[in-house]
């Protein structure tokens, strides 16, 4: 798997099946003459035989091929193990275009240990479909696996569930050639609704890394998911909303919040000194709708939410854009502010899990963007294009089986 790709480095993940080294090569595409190796990485079992691979010294806007070799020997796959570098545009042209897939929600099944019954997953040529977008990169935007009863309570448990879902065949070529971000939700972080309460979060947090590939772990010293990173143009923040989550329930816990102060405060400083036009923020549960079903911020954390939105209206933050997920539907939300800014949100829900039939009639959401529910697997496209100071986002959600359901164009002036 591809983590992050910057203009000098990329992240190359591999997994092996028992204590072993492993070493990419990588070469320039159509100059094999010139080929360059990562540093030898050795796996080991507390960490699930999970490597972390560095290509360095790589030139912007250039093509890269790559082999992985497993204590010695050549892998050879049937997909296209490939990756380009990130453009260096600043002072030299308008940013470039391009495109990030994004959705949440993957159910990959394992009878022995699923509830009875029909399966819950299905439709695993989602990721087939994404793949065949050829995105320029991946957002994976939280209940990335599914951790089960069996695994909840034990490294092997969590490590297990990973190890499985990874290994969908489905998946392998998305994962070879794009680059992969994410964060998490409820379920790969805990049990269904689990917060900060949850007494096997480290363990949880130790599984993300090792099978995740992002740039950075946590913010100011702090544990979970927290990082940020820029792709052309746009300021990507990923948000933890599990961690320093208070509990969900508890009546009487003075301070309520799913982000917990440390990380509020970085993310609302981070945003306020962003000058992206864009700014794309990856939190599990849904922030604008006024939906008070499920996890929702408008049901769990109002006074959160109200200070996130005050302080992007009063701050005069423009073009932000939540991503989220956990709802089993896909809508779009869009506010617009007292300061005459629109804000987004793109829930994009699920990929191949269980799916919210009803959601049109039962969640009443007030800031739903008419006709843009979708009720069957999906993904979400966004497509950021134009120049530098008039940048537009078309947004288009797809079906499993690559069929357009909807498509709109966010802007600064409203979605249109």
């Amino acid at each position: 798997m591809l983590g992050y790709v910057e203009m000098k480095e990329a992240l190359l993940w591999v997994q092996t099946k028992s204590f072993a080294t492993v070493q990419v090569e990588y070469w320039e595409q159509g100059k094999t003459e010139q080929k360059w190796r990562t540093d030898l990485v050795q796996t080991y079992k507390n960490s699930a035989f999970t490597a972390k691979c560095i290509a360095e010294n790589l030139e912007p806007g250039r093509t890269y091929e790559y082999r992985v070799e497993i204590n010695g020997d050549s892998i050879h796959l049937q997909y296209p193990t490939k990756f380009s570098t990130q453009p260096l545009w600043q002072w030299r042209t308008d940013p470039p275009a391009f495109t990030l897939a994004t959705g949440s929600c993957a159910y990959i099944n394992e009878p022995v240990y699923d509830r009875p019954g029909k399966p819950y997953g299905s439709n695993h040529q989602v990721f087939t479909q994404i793949a065949n977008q050829k995105p320029d990169l991946m957002l994976w935007l939280g209940d990335n696996v599914y951790l089960r009863e069996v695994d909840w309570y034990s490294r092997s448990g969590i490590q297990h569930r990973y190890t499985h879902d990874r290994a969908l065949p489905e998946l392998q070529p998305l994962l070879a050639s794009t680059p992969n971000y994410a964060i998490w939700d409820d379920h790969d972080f805990g049990p269904n609704d689990a917060d900060g309460t949850w007494v096997h979060k480290e363990t949880a947090w130790e599984t993300f890394r090792d099978f995740w590939g992002n740039p950075t772990y946590g913010v100011n010293g702090q544990k979970g998911c927290t990082t940020m990173f820029q792709f052309a143009d746009v300021d990507f923040f990923l948000l933890d909303n599990r961690y320093f989550r208070t509990p969900n329930y508890c009546k009487t816990c003075p301070e309520r919040s799913a982000l917990g102060k440390e990380q509020l405060q970085w993310f609302l400083a981070a945003l306020a000194s962003s000058r992206a036009p864009y700014k794309i923020v990856a939190i599990g549960g849904q922030v604008l709708s006024t939906s008070l079903n499920g996890e929702t911020y408008s049901k769990l954390f109002p006074a959160e939410r109200e200070l996130i939105l005050n302080f992007i209206e009063k701050e005069n933050i423009k073009g932000v854009i939540f991503l989220t997920g956990d709802k089993h539907y896909t809508e779009l939300s869009a506010l617009k502010n007292a300061a005459g800014n629109w804000v987004y949100d793109l829930t994009a829900s699920p990929f191949s899990s269980g799916v919210f039939i009803d959601a049109a009639t039962k969640e009443q959401n007030e800031l739903r963007v008419p006709g843009t529910v979708v009720t069957e697997h999906n993904f979400g496209l966004l497509r950021f294009s134009g120049p530098r100071t008039s940048r537009e986002v078309e947004l288009k959600v797809v079906n499993y089986e690559g069929k357009e359901i909807w498509k709109k164009m966010l802007s600064y002036e409203g979605v249109k």
